[in-house]
């Protein structure tokens, strides 16, 4: 430096003057090395407040647990009780027999899977917590996470139920003010669960310190939500400084000092004033809160069972509802109100109080949370029906929101569904488990297939630390600061709301919110800058709120069509038994009211008995359930109830069609579809020779093993025609209308059919359109075993790679020709498939185009996928499939990720390929899994997952399919009315008199679907439903054969709308393209 300086410089005037330059120079070099050393320094500080801060809180958390009680010694039976009264009753009827045990809890242990008992003991208050605020802690030394399967208890003080116990909720509040001497008597309800075998028990009575767990909690909820913001952001780094200026204010060398409490008052009084004042009020991002259980009707364990966890958790709702006059809470399912009703109506009577004042919500809409893809429209109608009236009538709350956190998809016609039922708004959150594609909103107008609107949210709560780049969410959310903001990063839609709805709390017998995330509510409310505001509120508020702000923005997208999920598609299949008999039991159903509608001249209509086997029906449509993923126990039941239903439904069914057929020598043979129909009805028992109609008609009889089948026709709509029986002659067209030439070449009126030595189809020629219907070179009804071993959830899903590894079904034990006559020609046909056995009657019709495949399974496999593939000669590249009220087209392409995801996809009654003027559609009377690709239809007949069932699909099944060659598409073919033909067979009833015939009711337009007619719920008249089927808007003509003065176009809770323009028995009425119209007459 000094080199550079000029010599005059270092001499003369000017020597001080740089004398005093160098030493400033010098002197600034030092102070910028000590500043950034300082700097340095603060900075490294600062990278652990945080941790120093987390400290304290660990040690605070500690501390606040003042004294610990030890109890070891209890009385105990095995047993399961519903109430001390119960548990002690043997008592009074074996007096002087011992029947209960001495249980020491420092050498005991309790034991088994899915067990329960009963402890017992008197506590007598111990001075030392003498006016101290007493609380009451179990555990077992169960740690893990699973609050379905891990041990549960309901504690009982002094004879009353007062709160559920499980591994998120383990201290009671007993006292704020203990007296000493006091005896209290306490008692658990005990349930192993299904995980662990051997349990300990450890319970403690405890003093904890509210002025410490205060300060605890005031500094926690901030320091927790650090995770999600950046280290140098102005929020955390302000915050960080508040928190460590409180704990600064801590003496903690002598805990529960005067010193100690002294301090403690200073750093509360510290924060409060400097975080939760001064920071407080801001409300730029808002989460509206709303504690929530989710209770699974069934799943790992059994729908008895889940009667004992509802009465747990929500036991432990009120409690904490006692404790935080802010909690407010919501729980959907009717059908869990009935269980605590039945169980503990002195809990439901504190759940009617809390909804009085406005804290419990009681929403969701329909009667369980049901499948949606499986469930059909009328049965999705008496969800509602039956769910919203029980909230009304119970609670006098109306539900506008359709609640499906965790269904496994969600139908097309859903939207409509609501809107007719009342349902403005609907949530879920199970598409964010999509395995391929995000669903690119979180708030949107959901159009149905019918062009009906719903606002839907779909929750977007993350878990704890979750990173939002893994698009997961959770119904199970954590009021928990990084939950809470991990949601906000994780919504897609912050350009037209600045609001996220949360439910949370734990589910399925974890018992729902847990005090540390009511006291993290607490401290959220206030609006700390930086970190979302919490607001305790019911959903409706927040979806009526939302409504508001986003219902004109133009920026509110909107999703076309059904709400598919990339995810547990084997659920479509699963347990194909439970899925039979829900089928089965729906139409049988609606068939008795029908048929009780024609028999009201003679006999009452059913109501109550209607209303229970409903019920039965709706409780067991649970998205657990009919999907096939629950426990082996549960289709044990499943199995019981559906047999006791079909028992009903036939005797009831029977009598009905006795009562309306009257006594004679004649038969006659009913028609519940809304059709008048020409087809073969199954007469049992029978033994004449053929029928004559009115006209004088005469139709042969084929005789079969079990009777007899015969050709009729005519047969009117939602009525019945009878027939007298007559002698076959030779001129009644008796010939067999069948040409057989070997045992593998048939003729029909419509086909010529080859088979090859399997038994497979390898042509099937329509004669009538000129043309192959069988892809060449391929085969038709060929049925091919697939390895099904998904990466997960067994039960639950196929996954992509199931084509990898399969087994064409071409073992032939038994092929035979049983039948060749003037109804119908069968071949029967035994296949070997690994240690299974597929029997099938293979029957073609002489007057129908349909070819049914009746077909019984003796299923001995594991982890193996069963399909029946149809390779068709017809070039597109879509299908139709038929879903709840209507119908809808899916690619079937591979062009894009959503198009590969829907590799396995719901159909209800049918699925059809056509091309220009040609198709085919594929019929079944109760599967629901399809797929297609290049033409090759395929319906999913077994699954046979191993988890959490064993030995699901493992026994005998019974289901028909049928294809149905067409000239033109599904809607010119009547491809809907032959589903319908196929699934609600005609009905014979064997003494009559000859010559009746009437009709209830008919519509005059062929799209048009009579689906229902049944008594009016509050017994005012019959309810006609009807739905446009063709997507095409229809004037029709309802013409109804029986008495009545006036007619209402209703909603489909039977609310009346608008009066309906009558002319003689006949009612106009306008349908929009798939609109869904309920007809009242009185």
């Amino acid at each position: 430096m000094k080199s550079e300086i000029p010599a005059l410089l270092c001499g003369g005037p000017f020597a001080a003057l740089w004398e005093a330059f160098a030493v400033g120079f010098r002197c600034r070099r030092i102070y910028r090395k000590e500043t950034t050393r300082q700097r340095a320094y603060k900075e490294a500080e600062m990278q652990f407040l945080d941790k120093r801060v987390k400290v304290i809180c660990e040690e605070l958390k500690k501390l606040r647990v003042k004294q610990t009680f030890a109890m070891d010694n209890w009385k105990y039976r095995e047993g399961n009780f519903i109430r001390p009264e119960d548990a002690a009753a043997c008592e009074e009827t074996e007096p002087g027999k011992e029947v209960w045990e001495d249980f020491d809890c420092q050498t005991m242990h309790w034991y088994g899977k899915d067990r329960h008992y009963w402890f017992r003991t008197v506590y007598t208050v111990p001075r030392e917590l003498d006016g101290k605020r007493m609380w009451f802690h179990v555990r077992t030394q169960i740690d893990e996470w699973d609050d379905a399967k891990n041990p549960q208890f309901l504690l009982f003080v002094n004879g009353e139920a007062v709160q559920g116990i499980d591994m998120n909720h383990r201290e009671v509040f007993l006292n704020p003010c203990a007296k000493a001497g006091e005896e209290i008597t306490l008692e658990l309800q005990a349930y192993t669960g299904i995980l662990h075998s051997e349990f300990n028990l450890i319970t403690q009575m405890q003093e904890i310190d509210e002025r410490i767990e205060k300060l605890y909690y005031d500094l926690w909820v901030p320091l927790a939500a650090f995770t999600r913001m950046e280290e140098d952001d102005k929020n955390r780094r302000d915050i960080e400084e508040i928190l460590n200026q409180t704990v600064n204010f801590l003496d903690l060398r002598t805990p529960y000092s005067e010193e100690f409490y002294r301090t403690l008052d200073e750093a509360s009084a510290y924060i409060e004033e400097a975080l939760y004042s001064k920071r407080a009020g801001y409300s730029d991002v808002i989460a509206t809160c709303i504690g929530h259980t989710h209770i699974d009707v069934a799943w790992w364990w059994t729908v008895a069972q889940t009667r004992e966890k509802v009465a747990r958790s929500f036991a432990t709702v009120l409690k904490l509802m006692e404790e935080y006059p802010n909690y407010k809470f919501m729980s959907s399912q009717p059908q869990l109100y009935v269980f605590l009703k039945e169980r503990y109506p002195e809990l439901y009577e504190k759940v009617k109080e809390r909804i009085r004042e406005k804290r419990w919500e009681p929403e969701g809409g329909m009667w369980v949370e049901a499948d949606c893809n499986l469930t059909s429209g009328e049965s999705l109608v008496r969800q509602f029906m039956h769910g919203k009236r029980f909230f009304r009538e119970e609670f006098g709350v109306d539900n506008r929101i359709l609640w499906l956190p965790d269904v496994f998809g969600y139908s097309g016609a859903l939207p409509q569904i609501m809107k007719k039922c009342g349902i403005d708004y609907f949530m879920t959150t199970k598409l964010a488990w999509n395995q391929f594609n995000k669903v690119p909103y979180d708030t949107m107008m959901w159009r149905g297939i019918d062009g009906t609107q719903v606002l839907t949210h779909l929750v977007t709560t993350l878990g704890v630390e979750q990173p939002v780049s893994n698009f997961f969410t959770t119904y199970n959310g954590m009021l928990h600061p990084d939950a809470i903001m991990g949601g906000w990063m994780r919504y897609q839609n912050k350009d037209i709301n600045n609001d996220i709805l949360i439910s949370y709390g734990y589910g399925d017998g974890g018992g729902g919110p847990t005090r540390e995330m009511l006291e993290t509510s607490l401290r959220m409310e206030k609006g700390v800058k930086g970190i979302p505001k919490v607001r305790q509120e019911f959903a409706r508020t927040y979806f009526d709120e939302l409504k508001e702000r986003v219902e004109k923005d133009r920026r509110l997208p909107v999703w076309e069509g059904e709400l598919y999920f990339e995810y547990h598609r084997g659920t479509l299949t699963s347990m194909g038994r439970n899925k039979r008999s829900n089928r089965k039991s729906e139409l049988g159903l609606m068939d008795l009211e029908l048929l009780s509608v024609l028999a009201s001249g003679t006999m009452n209509y059913p109501a109550s008995e209607l209303d229970s086997m409903w019920k039965v029906v709706l409780l067991n449509q649970f998205h657990d359930i009919l999907p096939g993923s629950s426990i082996r126990e549960v289709y044990e039941v499943t199995g019981e109830e559906y047999a006791q239903l079909a028992g009903q439904l036939s005797s009831m069914t029977e009598e009905r069609m006795r009562a309306i057929a009257g006594p004679g020598g004649g038969i006659t043979v009913f028609n519940t579809t809304g059709k008048r129909r020409d087809d073969v009805v199954s007469l049992e028992g029978f033994t004449g020779g053929a029928l004559m109609d009115g006209e004088g008609e005469v139709y042969p009889v084929q005789r079969t093993a079990n009777g007899a089948v015969v050709y009729v026709k005519n047969i009117p709509s939602k009525g019945y025609k009878s027939f007298a029986v007559v002698d076959s002659a030779a001129d009644t067209g008796t010939l067999c209308p069948f040409e057989l030439t070997d045992d593998y070449e048939l003729e029909t009126p419509f086909y010529k059919v080859k088979l090859d030595n399997q038994g497979m189809f390898t042509s099937i020629y329509d004669k009538e359109n000129d043309r192959e219907v069988v892809q060449e070179g391929h085969r038709a009804n060929l049925l091919r075993m697939y390895e099904d071993k998904p990466i997960y959830f067994d039960n639950w899903d196929i996954d992509i790679y199931y084509t990898e590894k399969f087994w064409d079904v071409d073992q032939v034990e038994r092929m035979e020709w049983t039948e060749l006559g003037p109804v119908r020609a069968v071949l029967s046909i035994t296949r070997k498939a690994s240690n299974s056995v597929i029997d099938q009657e293979i029957i073609f019709y002489a007057k129908s185009r349909r070819i049914e495949f009746v077909t019984h399974v003796d299923w001995k496999e594991h982890q193996t996928l069963l399909k029946v593939h149809f390779p068709v000669a017809v070039h597109t590249d879509e299908a139709t499939f038929d879903v709840q009220f209507g119908n809808l087209t899916r690619k079937t392409h591979q062009n894009t990720s959503w198009d590969v995801a829907r590799f396995e996809s719901c159909g209800q009654k049918w699925m059809d390929l056509s091309e220009g003027h040609y198709g085919v559609s594929l019929l079944n009377d109760c599967k629901y899994g399809h797929s297609v690709k290049d033409s090759n239809m395929a319906l999913t007949l077994i699954k046979s997952g191993i988890e959490p069932n064993p030995v699901a699909d493992q026994e005998e099944h019974v289901f028909t399919y049928s294809i149905y060659p067409h000239a033109e598409g599904w809607r010119a073919a009547g491809t809907v009315e032959e589903a319908y033909k196929l699934n609600q067979p005609l009905l014979a009833r064997i003494g009559t008199e000859p010559g009746k015939e009437y009709s209830f009711a008919c519509a005059d337009r062929k799209n048009v679907i009579l689906e229902t007619v049944k008594r009016a719920e509050d017994g005012e008249g019959t309810v006609i439903r009807m739905y446009e089927s063709e997507n095409a808007l229809t004037k029709t003509k309802l013409t109804v054969n029986a008495p009545f003065e006036q007619a209402w176009i209703c909603n489909l809770l039977e609310e009346r709308e608008r009066q309906a323009a009558v002319c003689g028995n006949e009612i106009e009425v306008v349908l929009k393209p798939y609109e869904v119209v309920t007809v009242l007459i009185k």
